[in-house]
């Protein structure tokens, strides 16, 4: 696919996969409208990207109303957007038996919700132009659960779903929708794993640490879109596997996963 002068949108660009998605589409020519919360980082990163037709458009997708009016009030006003990637999200690391209520409540509303409202805002010029991809990040936690990610793995969960449900409906517009679940990657996501009072844990952990690069991991994500894939895996190892394994030997997987301990 020819991604030059291609606009492309990327929700939690400020770090991580959204990052190097925002890096290795500006080497492709594409045009990327950068959100996170903090402007600083994105402004920072719009300098080192190659050309010059970027935008930073701060987004705080734990207010996914606020989300849904902010952007239906300035859709007309930006690009033709071709390329939406739902990639913004927040991960947790703790028992659900620890847990504060609130910790799934923060979840859902950054995973799930804001997904859903800035979809919501941007799908309509897609369908009306009959042309758009719109690209979720959900996670290999939303195919396959395990310790400690009850409510990381329920939003992911539902990631899939509303993916599966939105693809049926936008077929017929000719609206290509892509759910990518990545496994391991190296990024920051372990370090700003919520703890079972909702904070940021920041430390690392063992399986992220040894994941996959993520300039391996961006590169996988941006062929699949290219090829219009419905549904891929990126990861290596257990991580990729994982899905799999559960397929076709549950009661296997299960026992694993009862006895991990990444404590």
């Amino acid at each position: 696919m020819d991604y030059k002068n291609k606009t492309v949108w990327i929700t939690g660009a400020s770090s991580g996969i959204g990052k190097e998605l925002a890096t290795q589409f500006a080497q492709l020519g594409a045009n990327v409208i950068l959100s996170a919360r903090s402007v600083d980082k994105l402004n920072e990163l719009k300098q080192s990207l190659h050309g010059d037709g970027h935008i930073v458009l701060p987004l705080d997708l734990s207010a996914p109303e606020a989300v849904l009016a902010q952007v239906t009030d300035l859709i007309s006003t930006l690009p033709a957007i071709d390329i939406l990637i739902n990639n913004g999200g927040v991960s947790q690391r703790s028992l659900f038996l620890e847990n504060d209520f609130n910790v799934y409540r923060q979840l859902m509303e950054v995973n799930y919700f804001g997904l859903i409202a800035l979809t919501k805002a941007v799908a309509p010029s897609m369908v009306a132009r009959r042309s758009g991809s719109i690209v979720s990040i959900s996670s290999v936690a939303g195919k396959v659960g395990s310790k400690f990610r009850t409510g990381y793995s329920g939003s992911k969960y539902a990631v899939v779903g509303f993916m599966d449900c939105l693809r049926a409906e936008l077929a017929e517009y000719n609206i290509h929708c892509l759910t990518i679940c990545p496994g391991s990657i190296k990024t920051a996501i372990a370090h700003n794993s919520l703890n079972e009072q909702g904070i940021a844990q920041n430390k690392p952990e063992h399986s992220i640490e040894n994941g996959m690069d993520v300039s391996v991991a961006a590169k996988k994500m941006i062929l699949a879109i290219g090829n219009k894939k419905d549904e891929v895996i990126v990861g290596k190892g257990l991580s990729g596997w994982a899905p799999t394994i559960k397929r076709f030997f549950p009661r296997l997987f299960n026992r694993l996963t009862a006895r991990t301990n990444y404590r």
